[in-house]
């Protein structure tokens, strides 16, 4: 089964100064998405490095997450520093999944430019920063359609299933009206009976 970890940085939210949105929001978009059984691992921290490294490290390596999503602390500002954890903590970077989130976000804030938002992999997971608003989490996942329901700019969420294929992990299913997991011929199993 896919285990997925849900990391939510924010130093307000942590310490109880206002409802953390990140989580919630992480939690109902990957149950409307996922067609496939999956479990989710939530952490709310604030934002501090080394806190955000022990955090993706635990999930990873103790409880066998095989995607960790984290939302919060991608921007410029001195204690934005969850992609600064995430690169070191990573054996290798997929920079592929930054520049298509920002490529997204570029569609209706031209602020888009000032997120550092990484995708790496450690060991067997696929970890990714995502944006802090619930509104552009979904955005930078599901992708963009017109009113037709067809894909003008895909999500970032039709490349991970295939990623976690290619690096061990369980083979996992999406809603196509959600989000269509692409995998090549070769790669694809017949659906679930």
């Amino acid at each position: 089964m896919l285990k997925i970890g849900l990391v939510s940085v924010s130093d307000r939210a942590s310490s109880g100064v206002y409802q953390d949105q990140g989580i919630p929001a992480l939690e109902a978009w990957l149950a409307a998405a996922l067609a496939s059984p999956f479990v989710t691992i939530a952490r709310l921290i604030p934002d501090e490095q080394a806190d955000i490294e022990a955090t993706l490290c635990q999930l990873v390596d103790e409880e066998g997450c095989h995607l960790v999503l984290t939302t919060g602390g991608t921007g410029p500002a001195p204690r934005d520093v969850t992609p600064d954890a995430t690169l070191a903590v990573a054996d290798r970077e997929m920079p592929g999944f930054g520049e298509q989130m920002r490529q997204i976000s570029l569609r209706f804030v031209p602020t888009a430019i000032l997120s550092r938002q990484v995708g790496v992999i450690r060991k067997g997971a696929l970890i990714l920063n995502l944006p802090g608003q619930p509104k552009a989490i979904k955005e930078t996942l599901e992708g963009l359609k017109n009113e037709q329901g067809e894909t003008l700019v895909p999500g970032i969420f039709a490349a991970v299933p295939y990623c976690i294929d290619l690096i061990g992990g369980p083979y996992a299913e999406t809603r196509p009206e959600i989000v269509k997991a692409f995998r090549p011929k070769s790669a694809q199993k017949p659906p679930a009976a």
